[in-house]
């Protein structure tokens, strides 16, 4: 490195961000999913020679692990040596890729559907690390907030987004279901609606088929033909929901408090995704892109999740 990496400071200590970026450097199978989007990618032809494909990759998900949109991430790699480090940008040879050479690869990964590709190619390979998918199936949706106002160019709210009432409370963005499985805790797959669409209707995708045991909060209860139809062999496991002239009884709520238990894990990945990895509200405009962003992050949050157990069979690796 050169001098502009500060080699002449006398004190230094590992940040959280930088032990975070070397953890995750460690738990992401790089050559997969370059290999995933290398056909896509474009060639050296007679015009200016592509950046590194694994280079733009690792650009894309610091963007999604710390919510950066494309020009902050350019601010972001001339400003943090521990992002420049994950990166491998050395600033004494060569400058950053700038924004509009970000928003070009996230817009191949958009066209091409990769978000979902990507997402399938790492639970492959947590599977293959040994982290089987099991009999039992969690599912939930937590609403992802995007802009009301129509104070813009357009002078209109994104078409796609919808607004529905949760509580007492009115809500305008889009809705992210998962299926999380009930001993890894991890996400086996995802579903995107507009807000509006009642968390019962994403059950058939949400299944893999094989469950013996599906969990879910109230808003699940009294789906068991739609859970029967998508996995014939499970057991409802979801929250019984009590009404304004038949309230639950004693017996009822210690089963839901029961089942709570399990079914609580899936609040875990929604820990990572929107409050870890800032996802909590839209970045883009449409359910595609926002979409297809979802499925990058849940394929991060399932490594992040997932990285003890990683570090693990790294360990007995090398030991033997």
């Amino acid at each position: 490195m050169t001098l502009s990496a500060g080699s002449f400071d006398r004190h230094s200590k590992t940040t959280r961000r930088a032990a975070f970026l070397a953890e995750m450097d460690r738990v992401v199978p790089w050559s997969a999913l370059c290999t995933l989007i290398e056909p896509v990618y474009p060639k050296a032809g007679n015009g200016r020679p592509p950046i590194g494909l694994e280079r733009m990759l690792r650009i894309y998900f610091l963007q999604n692990w710390f919510n950066l949109s494309d020009p902050a991430v350019e601010e972001a790699l001339y400003d943090s040596l521990s992002m420049r480090s994950f990166v491998g940008i050395d600033l004494g040879r060569e400058g950053a890729p700038d924004e509009t050479t970000v928003c070009k690869f996230r817009h191949l990964l958009e066209q091409h559907d990769l978000g979902q590709r990507l997402f399938e190619e790492v639970g492959r390979h947590l599977q293959g690390k040994g982290l089987k998918v099991s009999t039992g199936t969690i599912v939930d949706a937590s609403i992802i907030s995007a802009p009301s106002s129509t104070k813009n160019q357009d002078k209109a709210r994104d078409p796609e987004m919808r607004q529905t009432r949760k509580g007492k409370q009115w809500h305008f963005g889009m809705k992210a279901h998962i299926g999380v499985d009930s001993k890894t805790k991890l996400i086996h797959s995802v579903v995107v609606t507009s807000a509006n669409v009642h968390d019962k209707h994403a059950i058939p995708q949400l299944l893999h088929g094989k469950e013996k045991r599906v969990y879910g909060d109230s808003a699940y209860a009294s789906q068991k033909d739609l859970i029967a139809r998508a996995a014939p062999e499970a057991k409802d496991f979801t929250n019984q929901k009590g009404h304004r002239h038949q309230a639950l009884t004693d017996r009822e709520r210690e089963k839901n408090r029961t089942k709570s238990r399990v079914r609580a894990k899936v609040e875990h990945a929604f820990l990572v995704i929107k409050r870890i990895f800032g996802f909590a509200k839209v970045s883009y405009r449409g359910l595609a892109k926002n979409g297809n962003r979802l499925f990058v992050v849940a394929a991060l949050a399932n490594l992040f999740m997932a990285r003890r157990h990683l570090f693990s069979v790294q360990k007995a690796r090398c030991a033997c």
